[in-house]
């Protein structure tokens, strides 16, 4: 079937992959996760199948569906070994391409072609008895199914086997006179070496220790052996003259599904490689309800899959948090203290969102998400002194941009902007563009030290990152939902730490 694919449905096609990442990636971490999971896979090309998020809600069905059948061990480890042998049969062409002499790379792509056809039949075999529920997955199975017992396939394995085998029944003798070497047929000549075994027998005496020297293995020939190789080419012209033939005609024998197959299976293989030490470290990831339409937006138990890999690396828990839009809700006001886990929360929205949207697996216990058009961030920045603008120009420019672009289909991801002005200014502009970002319906999250913008309307709700119970300074990097306490929060610390007004008064009239 040509276009069989396990990751574009029905006609789509890779002509619109992105080769860049987009903006956000570097505010989200993304950069960070995308670098990690296509580690070691440069040769497939992958990024852009990360970069790119789907806008059609069959589509992500489409690659969760191909998710849930690598959930059988089997069926993922005849994919792994079938890719592995491709792999390996590219490692064999490539080393085919850098031998000297063409006789010598003719045998070693006859050999390359020949671990081809065994790998794909042996995968089209597997298929067959395999479960395969996924649309992507019974496409290839029943591409292979057809394409193996095809003339072209048939002809090209049967042509393999019977060359391989040609060659391997070739005999020869070499007749070493000074610096000169001869080569002639086989004719049933005595094996003297075998007579030489027989006779010595008899007086053998345990184990002999091997004398005989070893020389390293290396896929290269010398001049001797290419020399020696074109004697015996000249005592077999048919036969060499056949494995010429075959290697001019069969130049392209990569079926094209084939390869695009073993490259697109790499999306999930490197996806599920990644989450692998996560899920053994007992997180939790699922399949999120996508929608197009409803921005109910949720997650239970859920975290920042850059910072989660970092912290299960080092052997340090990974705090698991929840959130949820409701109604009329759109916006999620994150405040607290520094340090406590507000952009954290603020990254993990993102990267669900941008995650769901490539069909993959995403952490938490359970998630509804929305299907977006643009994600757009707004992070803090440093003054860049190659501009004409200051720091808080820079950044007023630069949510202007995005508030032109923005519809009511996209995230919005705000990270202590306007930091750098006045709390009155602070408080005016970030009004003004939560306002804007409300009367656009669109969903977004805004983390900051302004309170006052977590009551701005029913659109917006309010979280706080918290503290532990007994010690204010100590943070639990757990982020609820509730009415926003900051001075409740700077007087316990101003307690604990002697600084309220009553102790500060006592002390300077003492």
């Amino acid at each position: 079937m040509p276009g069989a694919s396990v990751l574009f449905d029905g006609a789509a096609a890779t002509a619109g992959m992105s080769p860049e990442a987009p903006a956000y990636f570097p505010d989200l971490n993304l950069d960070q996760v995308v670098a990690a999971i296509t580690d070691g896979r440069d040769e497939y090309d992958l990024k852009p199948f990360f970069y790119t998020p789907l806008h059609v809600l069959q589509s992500v069905a489409f690659r969760h569906a191909v998710f849930r059948d690598l959930e059988d061990p089997a069926l993922l480890g005849s994919i792994q070994a079938f890719t592995g042998q491709m792999r390996a049969m590219r490692a064999s062409l490539a080393q085919a391409q850098k031998l000297h002499y063409e006789r010598q790379r003719q045998r070693w792509f006859l050999d390359t072609v020949a671990l081809y056809c065994r790998a794909v039949s042996s995968f089209a075999e597997q298929l067959t008895r395999l479960d395969v529920r996924s649309p992507g997955l019974l496409s290839i199975r029943d591409h292979l199914s057809r394409y193996t017992a095809s003339t072209d396939f048939t002809s090209l394995d049967a042509e393999t086997t019977g060359l391989q085998r040609d060659l391997a029944a070739i005999r020869y003798c070499l007749t070493l006179k000074g610096s000169r070497i001869t080569a002639s047929r086989f004719d049933d000549e005595v094996d003297y070496s075998r007579q030489i075994g027989s006779t010595f027998a008899k007086f053998q005496q345990g184990a002999a220790k091997d004398y005989r020297v070893r020389f390293p293995d290396w896929p290269g020939m010398d001049h001797v052996e290419a020399g020696i190789l074109d004697l015996v080419a000249r005592l077999h012209p048919d036969t060499f003259a056949a494995l010429e033939r075959y290697c001019q005609r069969h130049q392209g024998y990569v079926d094209d599904t084939v390869r695009r197959f073993d490259r697109e299976v790499q999306f999930y293989l490197a996806y599920l490689e990644y989450l692998g030490p996560l899920t053994q470290a007992t997180l939790p990831f699922c399949y999120p309800r996508v929608s197009a339409e409803s921005k109910e937006v949720a997650a239970e138990e859920t975290f920042d899959i850059a910072l989660a890999r970092t912290l299960v690396n080092a052997g340090a828990p990974v705090v698991l948090n929840d959130f949820h839009l409701t109604g009329p809700e759109r916006i999620l006001v994150v405040s607290g203290p520094n340090q406590g886990g507000k952009t954290t929360l603020a990254r993990t929205f993102g990267q669900l969102h941008h995650l769901a949207s490539l069909g993959c697996p995403v952490p938490g216990r359970a998630a509804q998400l929305f299907l977006f058009d643009h994600v757009f961030t707004h992070f803090e920045r440093e003054e860049d002194l190659t501009t004409l603008y200051g720091k808080l120009e820079d950044e007023l420019v630069r949510i202007h941009a995005i508030l032109q672009q923005a519809t009511a289909d996209s995230l919005i991801i705000m990270n202590e902007s306007f930091a750098s002005t006045t709390l009155s200014d602070a408080v005016r502009l970030g009004q003004a563009v939560l306002t804007q970002m409300m009367q656009r319906d669109l969903l977004g999250v805004c983390v900051t030290f302004v309170e006052e913008l977590a009551s701005l309307g029913e659109a917006t709700v309010s979280m706080v990152s918290t503290v532990a119970p007994g010690d204010a300074a100590e943070r639990t990097y757990r982020v609820v939902r509730r009415p926003a306490d900051g001075l409740a929060h700077a007087l316990a610390l101003a307690e604990k730490h002697g600084l309220t007004y009553e102790r500060l008064r006592g002390r300077l009239l003492s």
